[in-house]
């Protein structure tokens, strides 16, 4: 079962200008997959294999003239130096054909890549599944969906999530952490992880969460730098308009997987999600991911925001388009009442005519619109995305 990527138009798009596109995103979310789809019949070479990647590395040359029909080079990162020379392939214009090349960790493989390939790719990440690109395979049952996550194996193979996010939270600390950071106290570092989820969709008080990890300040802004690395979690900027003056000035933690979320939070089936004190939150997190996902597989910016003064007044998210600023509420209950809408009419009197379209989405079936606030069930997000998409 192959699911429809919406990244592929953009992707094929990209490829008209440049000659050639990095591919990065977490492992499993479906890079390679989606390369060896868009660049059918053309090479394809990993370098998780040894003998592949002791090839690019003793001579990078031969190893690249394999590709002068185009082709897929997957998991770059791990020759980063083959980058060097990929420049000077690319500038010969040795390649007929477009190169992909696909890459798990974001901050190590970029950087490598601006600084060696700067004007010459266009660069794609690649999140797990969008909720619409499930289609007829996504769960009928909202905590259904929020437990299993967006991994696509896990619906392609009909997996058990546990299991599999088990085994995947398993590699993940013991190849990449160790790859990228050289953590040797790999117990401590599960620890933070969990700590992190505990904390999913909270205001991230840094050093909070070093005292109660028993760690330094320093080491949780790596460690948590580790986990954006390699797309666990991103952080959710405050947004600055001078509506108050006093206003929450640190970043909200999100995890882009809310299967990951829930096994780091011990949930052991979906339903215990209907009356989970963290509920809200994991529904808080869907949310943040398909709007980034949206963005990404556009080739868009993240610009995705959220406000809070020191009162405690707030809303979820804030998002720009066209000009205005269109705020957004998440809603964890089935039924919409009146108070799904008191944050949204209070940032919209401060921002005036900066307020654009406010919407809701809640855990109801039924879309609606009450009082000039367009109201999204959790089925709707696709329409809901369409209405703050750039």
């Amino acid at each position: 079962m192959y699911f429809p990527r919406q990244a592929e138009k953009t992707i094929a798009r990209l490829l008209e200008q440049y000659p050639a596109i990095v591919l990065s995103g977490p492992r499993q979310s479906g890079k390679s997959t989606l390369a060896k789809k868009i660049l059918d019949g053309l090479p394809y070479v990993s370098l998780e294999n040894l003998d592949e990647r002791s090839f690019a590395v003793s001579d990078p040359r031969a190893f690249l003239n394999r590709f002068t029909g185009g082709g897929v080079i997957d998991e770059i990162q791990k020759a980063p130096d083959l980058l060097s020379y990929l420049q000077s392939f690319l500038d010969e214009k040795k390649n007929a054909k477009p190169i992909i090349l696909t890459g798990s960790a974001q901050l190590t493989l970029l950087a490598n890549v601006s600084q060696t390939l700067s004007g010459r790719v266009a660069i794609v990440e690649l999140l797990p599944l969008a909720y619409s690109e499930l289609k007829s395979e996504a769960p009928k049952k909202l905590e259904e969906m929020l437990f299993e996550g967006m991994y696509p194996k896990i619906h392609k193979e009909k997996l058990s999530p546990s299991d599999w996010i088990q085994d995947y939270i398993k590699t993940y600390i013991e190849r990449d952490v160790r790859d990228i950071l050289k953590i040797h106290d790999l117990a401590s570092f599960q620890r933070f992880v969990k700590m992190c989820a505990a904390r999913a969709g909270q205001i991230l008080n840094l050093s909070s969460l070093a005292n109660d990890c028993g760690i330094s300040h320093s080491s949780a802004a790596s460690w948590l730098n580790i986990l954006e690395t390699t797309y666990i979690v991103h952080r959710v900027r405050p947004h600055f308009r001078n509506f108050s003056k006093r206003l929450i000035k640190s970043p909200k933690l999100y995890f882009y997987d809310t299967g990951i979320l829930c096994f780091l939070l011990s949930i052991k089936n979906a339903e215990e999600l209907v009356n989970h004190s963290m509920r809200g939150a994991i529904m808080e997190n869907w949310v943040a991911s398909e709007i980034v996902k949206s963005r990404f597989n556009l080739h868009q910016q993240n610009d995705l925001a959220f406000w809070r003064d020191s009162k405690g007044n707030e809303v979820d998210f804030i998002v720009e388009r066209k000009g205005k600023l269109l705020p957004i509420e998440v809603k964890s209950g089935q039924t919409v009442n009146a108070d799904y809408f008191k944050g949204l009419k209070y940032w919209r009197d401060l921002a005036g005519e900066d307020a654009g379209a406010s919407a809701v989405l809640f855990a109801g079936d039924t879309s609606q619109s009450r009082s000039n606030i367009d109201v999204y069930g959790w089925r709707d997000m696709d329409k809901f995305l369409k209405t703050i998409t750039l």
